[in-house]
């Protein structure tokens, strides 16, 4: 049985009494609620070195410097940076060589009587991990989810001492760590969607794994990161813009699977450039019960050197999807995809779990201005290609399909047909096996790093 993890008044307690820790709380929104706990429980001048909160924009520009956005990764940074250098100049000669020296700050969009959105924000620490050592950080962002302001306030400390807690005793093990930081909360009250650690005090720890934790640990609904493996929460990509996303296992992306996605996104169009992203879910992850990260990691390494955004999300079915898509964009959305996958989305055993069945899930997925950009498929018995226009989905469901298809909800995006035989099993299977046939159905880029990296199964 998992050990019983400490509450945040003894989490709090514990910290103070621990004299090798001593620094500086700087907050901005929603008061100083992290600090209040280390003074609550008692014994905090063992632990806090200084607290402050620079809620005027004036004084804050004047102490950080100034920033076009103050709730965000940039303004977080700013905060730690300075208070963690002045603290060391002050102390360190002092104290130095038996403390370890930390700044925690946060910057927060709490509600209030002007701001009746979801409350967010952005906390962090910068710590040394022994005395004298280089800094190490986490950084993290966080969605209120209650509709009271007392109680977004009380996330916010809670989920503030949670973190410095884990970067002190938990820094061994980042798993656990991220679970910790829902200690004394729930997921229906707070979500962590980016965590991120840098410095010696996880030498050698991918972020890409950690931002699959927060799916797996649920702790957030999906996590994005960038072609280059930076995590980024979402919204700092994605918000705001139209969106191109192909879904799939890309295990690996084949010349067919990356048609359907540049084909679909010159289909697509508009004024604006979409941003275009590859996503996958943790069922397409899974072998068995568990997710093996190093195939994890070999697909997300694949797609990067395509140049691609990757999201992982715990959302098995299309609609699920959407609204996490339009708490980011009002604009366009275009899923590509295959035949298969529209045929899926006609299929009623499906949506036994809705109260309103298909009818249901297709008006959650059809939010605002969203399209299907469908390509053709082999017809298993003629052996031809079927096009969306041929596809006919059982007689009950043809009028709402016609009704999609009237509404250009569903458009079929041209294609080679000598692509849609490729079958990513069979090219699998031929990786596997040695049979060399798979290098042409795969690009370029994708099949130098699978024989490089020995990826998929791939042996010399």
């Amino acid at each position: 049985m998992e050990a019983e993890r400490p509450s945040t008044h003894h989490k709090a307690w514990q910290i103070n009494i621990d004299r090798a820790r001593h620094g500086t709380f700087a907050e901005i929104g929603a008061g100083q609620e992290v600090a209040r706990w280390f003074f609550r429980v008692g014994g905090a001048a063992g632990t806090v070195a200084k607290t402050i909160c620079a809620y005027d924009m004036a004084i804050s520009d004047a102490i950080y410097g100034v920033c076009d956005r103050y709730v965000s990764r940039r303004r977080l940074q700013s905060m730690l940076d300075y208070e963690y250098d002045r603290l060391l100049e002050r102390l360190d000669a002092k104290r130095g060589a038996d403390t370890c020296f930390f700044a925690f700050a946060n910057t927060m969009a709490a509600r209030s009587f002007t701001y009746r959105e979801s409350g967010h924000g952005w906390m962090g620490i910068k710590f040394q991990h022994t005395p004298r050592a280089r800094p190490s950080e986490i950084l993290m962002h966080v969605r209120m989810l209650d509709t009271e302001i007392l109680r977004e306030q009380e996330e916010i400390g809670i989920a503030g001492v949670n973190l410095i807690f884990g970067a002190f005793y938990y820094c061994g093990e980042p798993p656990l760590l991220i679970a910790s930081l829902l200690d004394g909360l729930t997921r229906e009250r707070i979500e962590v969607d980016l965590v991120r650690f840098s410095g010696p005090a996880f030498c050698g720890l991918d972020n890409r794994l950690m931002s699959l934790q927060l799916v797996e640990q649920e702790l957030t609904e999906a996590t994005l990161f960038t072609a280059d493996g930076e995590v980024l929460q979402p919204a700092e990509l994605l918000y705001k813009k139209p969106l191109v996303i192909e879904r799939g296992s890309f295990r690996p992306m084949t010349n067919l699977t990356l048609a359907i996605l540049e084909n679909a996104t010159r289909e697509f169009g508009g004024d604006e450039p979409p941003e275009v992203i590859v996503e996958m879910t943790l069922r397409q992850l899974r072998t068995g019960d568990r997710i093996d990260h190093a195939d994890f990691l070999a697909r997300v390494d694949t797609l990067g050197t395509l140049g691609h955004t990757v999201v992982i999300s715990n959302h098995l079915r299309y609609h699920r999807l959407v609204p996490l898509l339009r708490r980011l964009t009002p604009k366009r959305i275009g899923f590509a995809m295959g035949l298969r996958n529209l045929r899926e989305l006609f299929d009623e055993e499906f949506y036994t779990d809705l109260p309103g069945g298909i009818l249901q899930a297709l008006g959650e997925l059809f939010q605002g201005d969203l399209e299907l950009l469908v390509c053709p498929a082999i017809d298993p018995q003629t052996g031809k290609p079927e096009r969306p226009e041929d596809f006919q989905p059982p007689p009950h469901l043809r009028h709402l399909y016609a009704h999609l298809q009237a509404n250009d909800l569903i458009k079929t995006i041209p294609i080679d047909e000598k692509l849609l035989s490729i079958n990513s099993p069979d090219v699998l299977k031929k990786i596997e096996s040695g049979d060399l046939d798979w290098e042409a159905v795969v690009p370029a880029p994708v099949s130098a790093l699978i024989k490089e990296r020995g990826y998929f199964g791939y042996k010399a």
